[in-house]
């Protein structure tokens, strides 16, 4: 595909939703399993998996602003972004495999070393592939409903995503109670053929020429400047990126706390496949709802009616610090009707920004000015890739440090414990107060997004 058209045809939709087999897997599953799978199996201390998490998502935060510049850099000289998405969709499950073979026998330090290294690099091919992914809708159509289109099926896929990993893995992982650490071998196996499969089909709809101007090369530094520029000049994107970066550190501490709710508030480790049904099935419902309602009132609206939502929904499940038991479905359910618009519309905004921006420099002559062109769709997708990966990353280390204070106590396979009272309590205010306060901050920042659509489809015409 050489140029952008305003229409997409379904099978450019359907490779490009299919991409999200391998991120939203690659979100899910170690969000939800990796901690609980270093503190309970691995005899790992908290505040250890929750620093070797961190560490690895430092480094993928680190490395996204580059990979956006290398990705613009291997339009201009190959014509296709495709290259980089090809090299993640390879090397992500061997390494997401690897993460999850520590040898029976090590002791906690050296298995922690293992996941560490594991899980950097899992994490480096990740960002190869979804930095220029998520450059690609505003290249494959200039149409402002078209991306909303396009990023709804896309988000259909990711629920999905969310519910074959989120509910499927731990059933794997179930499958073998005698020895653990081979359920989650076997578990990682079956979970990486599937984000091989999603992330190589999705390459396939990558364009095969460089659609506008774009810079042939930068040094590291300059990649870094250029993603500090995208900040400093797009007020949008500063906007926009915030309110999902909040919501990405409210969510990600729920799905990291969700096996922790299973096992010590329901007392049912396999009751996660439930809270994760209860999520995704509304979720599939809604994800077509909210474009339909986007259409209607507009994406940036929309947004903010299923933030509201979802702070509602975390509000109610505060109860279960008082109350716990099986009624948190009916919130959880609540939640994953406004998670789906949490997903489809900031993803459908995104491209709006970036071809504003676009327009805007063309307008500006910053190509003529030597200052790189109009095309800074990967710089884009590096820094909101690196905002993405924070928040979610952040998730994870705040249950950790919570846990660390309120007494929780790992332990290895074939060890039980009782925990105390206060960690009990502490994972439940993981799962419902704090991400409602994370989320009402969110809100504040998405009122300061200030695009409409009126601008976005002035600047293209």
């Amino acid at each position: 595909m050489g140029s952008r058209s305003n229409s997409l045809s379904r099978g450019q939709v359907t490779r490009y939703a299919i991409g999200s087999l391998g991120t939203g897997g690659f979100a899910t599953l170690p969000g939800l399993v990796l901690v609980y799978y270093l503190t309970d199996s691995l005899g790992v201390t908290a505040l250890a998996a929750g620093a070797i998490v961190t560490a690895a998502k430092v480094w993928d935060v680190l490395i996204d602003p580059v990979i956006g510049g290398i990705s613009d850099r291997a339009l201009a000289h190959t014509g296709s972004r495709r290259r980089t998405m090809l090299i993640g969709g390879i090397g992500l499950p061997i390494a997401f495999i690897l993460t999850f073979a520590v040898p029976a026998g090590l002791g906690p330090v050296p298995a922690a070393l293992w996941v560490l290294v594991a899980f950097i690099f899992a994490a480096t091919f990740f960002s190869l592939f979804q930095v220029p992914y998520i450059a690609l809708p505003a290249e494959l159509t200039d149409d402002y409903r078209e991306r909303t289109r396009l990023l709804s099926w896309r988000v259909v896929l990711l629920t999905v995503a969310i519910l074959l990993f989120g509910a499927g893995g731990p059933e794997l992982r179930a499958m073998f109670p005698q020895d653990p650490l081979l359920g989650y071998l076997v578990m990682a196996t079956v979970a990486a053929v599937i984000l091989g499969f999603g992330m190589l089909t999705s390459a396939s709809v990558a364009p095969q020429r460089p659609l506008l101007p774009v810079r042939p090369g930068a040094s590291i530094a300059e990649h870094y400047r250029d993603g500090i520029a995208v900040l400093r000049e797009s007020q949008p994107f500063r906007a926009l990126l915030a309110t999902f970066l909040l919501q990405g550190l409210a969510t990600g501490m729920m799905l990291a706390a969700a096996q922790y709710v299973a096992r010590w508030v329901l007392g049912d480790e396999t009751a996660v496949t439930q809270l994760f049904v209860a999520l995704i099935a509304p979720a599939l419902l809604m994800a077509p709802v909210w474009k339909l309602i986007a259409d209607r009132i507009g994406k940036e609206r929309a947004f903010r009616l299923a933030s509201a939502v979802f702070v509602l929904a975390t509000l109610v499940l505060g109860a279960m610090v008082w109350m716990p038991g099986w009624w948190i479905l009916a919130p959880v359910a609540l939640a994953g009707s406004a998670y789906a618009g949490m997903q489809t519309l900031p993803m459908a905004m995104l491209p709006d920004v970036i071809a504003y921006d676009r327009t805007l420099r063309a307008g500006e002559g910053q190509e003529a000015k030597g200052k790189g062109g109009a095309n800074r769709s990967g710089i884009f997708g590096g820094v909101w890739t690196a905002g993405e990966t924070t928040g979610m990353a952040l998730g994870g280390t705040v249950l950790t440090i919570v846990l660390a204070i309120t007494g929780y106590l790992e332990t290895t396979v074939g060890k039980t414990v009782e925990q105390p009272e206060s960690a009990v309590v502490g994972i439940a205010v993981s799962f419902s107060i704090l991400p409602a306060i994370l989320m009402i901050a969110s809100m504040v920042a998405l009122a300061r997004y200030h695009l409409r659509e009126h601008d976005i489809v002035g600047t293209s015409a």
